[in-house]
């Protein structure tokens, strides 16, 4: 049953199964891509500096490539830690995070399509997203020229997202993913990355108001610019 109370908390936790071991079947492809292919990750980022170029009536040339690239990645962070997340939370263990094990369609958009293999409690929740995709998609992304302290806050960014979202969603589990969400945001590499003295709120910014015209775009609500 708690796979179908995660999918039902929402579009970044909703997921696609698959039996452990499966080979990618079209259209869905193996998330290894991207370290084993640049190209496919340049791909991404570029296709999403045109949406946000789009987004303002501007040509792609008018948004940086490295806040196409911050964007890029916060986003699919967010989208591999929830469903974890919320499995975690509702103690039916965690699924297998490394790349290899991972299907996705780079489908553009927050919520791409994702599917994981089953969850095992024999798995804890930090070592497969801060050893897995976590660490995967942060080398992944170094090229784009996105600080170190921008990777790591998006991060910290989706994990705080993440337990908010759960919350909104199922009020019953709030205290278990506030404990969870606290256990992975004092990871050592995520430790400066955040205040959370009554309000979460990151120490860096994701740039995604540098993609509106003249950098003039809204900020997010846990941006260290805002207020």
């Amino acid at each position: 049953m708690t796979y179908e109370q995660v999918v039902a908390l929402g579009p970044f936790f909703a997921h696609e199964q698959h039996p452990s071991g499966t080979a990618a079947v079209a259209p869905w492809r193996i998330m290894s891509e991207l370290l084993d292919d640049p190209a496919v990750l340049e791909d991404r980022v570029m296709t999403t500096r045109a949406y946000l170029a789009a987004a303002g009536g501007q040509d792609p040339e008018a948004v940086e490539v490295r806040v196409a690239a911050s964007i890029t990645h916060l986003g699919m962070v967010a989208r591999l830690i929830s469903p974890a997340f919320a499995t975690s939370v509702l103690g039916d263990g965690v699924p297998p995070l490394d790349l290899e094990s991972i299907h996705w369609q780079p489908v553009l958009g927050g919520a791409f399509p994702l599917s994981l293999a089953p969850p095992s409690t024999s798995r804890d929740l930090t070592i497969e997203l801060f050893e897995g995709p976590i660490a995967a998609l942060h080398q992944a992304t170094q090229p784009f020229a996105v600080s170190d302290h921008i990777l790591r806050g998006n991060v910290a960014s989706a994990i705080n997202g993440t337990f908010v979202a759960l919350t909104n969603a199922a009020p019953e589990l709030a205290v278990r993913a506030k404990e969870t969400a606290a256990h992975l945001l004092a990871h050592p590499s995520l430790r400066d990355t955040h205040t959370t003295n009554g309000t979460f709120r990151r120490r860096s910014c994701c740039l995604i108001y540098r993609a509106a015209p003249d950098h003039q775009g809204a900020l997010c609500g846990d941006c260290v610019l805002s207020g």
